[in-house]
């Protein structure tokens, strides 16, 4: 007897349904600045309901309806922007300013609503569960360790001393492996598609533990990339 499969309860969808244009994510930076606007204060709002709902969820076991499906717009767009721009590349379709779900958008995201969650867990998943996913995201997102070339030397009782400083990258995986496949996609005018994929376990690894952090499910974020 087969044992079914159970799939995780945050669905992110991403299709490299035709190539995008060879040049075009050159600009992209600047075509996508009024979302990347937006999304400054969709994150702030993103981060105050998941503090309101930490509080409704201590108390009753239920995420607010309403704020749930206001977190999950924002992740969605979120979502669409990054595929759009320096998160996948991997689409020419400007992303649309909305909220809701779109099938007719090459990436989308759905999270089922739960319609109970731990009053335990909420104490503890956001910051205690969640710290080796948010090691390893951060490598994905911005927090890769480079060496920077400067050194510092000073003399004390005659003995030098040197110092180098490590510091973090302002970029990740994610943003790296778009702009090769966007190198990749400038001269051979094709997308290669085992950097997608990558790129979509990276992606996809990334949102599981942002839901699961905002305390939108009580699942915990497997360890992988694939779906």
């Amino acid at each position: 007897m087969n044992t079914p499969i159970k799939t995780y309860p945050v669905n992110i969808r991403g299709e490299l349904s035709a190539p995008p244009e060879r040049g075009w994510w050159l600009i992209k930076w600047l075509l996508a600045i009024p979302h990347w606007f937006l999304l400054i204060f969709l994150g702030i709002a993103f981060v105050v309901v998941a503090i309101i709902a930490f509080f409704a969820i201590l108390f009753t076991g239920r995420y607010p309806k309403g704020l749930f499906d206001f977190n999950v717009g924002v992740l969605r767009w979120g979502w669409r922007v990054a595929f759009y721009s320096y998160g996948a590349l991997a689409t020419d379709k400007y992303p649309p300013f909305s909220f809701e779900p779109d099938p007719n958008y090459p990436a989308d995201l759905e999270i089922p609503y739960p319609e109970k969650l731990s009053r335990g867990l909420v104490l503890v998943k956001w910051w205690l569960l969640a710290i080796p996913h948010y090691i390893i995201v951060s490598f994905f997102t911005s927090g890769m360790m480079t060496w920077q070339m400067q050194h510092w030397d000073w003399t004390i009782n005659g003995h030098v001393y040197h110092m180098d400083r490590w510091q973090m990258s302002p970029f990740g995986l994610i943003f790296w492996v778009a702009i090769i496949a966007g190198v990749w996609l400038l001269f051979s005018g094709k997308y290669p598609k085992d950097l997608f994929k990558l790129l979509m376990g990276f992606n996809r690894w990334a949102i599981r533990v942002a839901a699961y952090a905002s305390l939108m499910t009580d699942a915990y974020p497997p360890f992988r990339l694939d779906e």
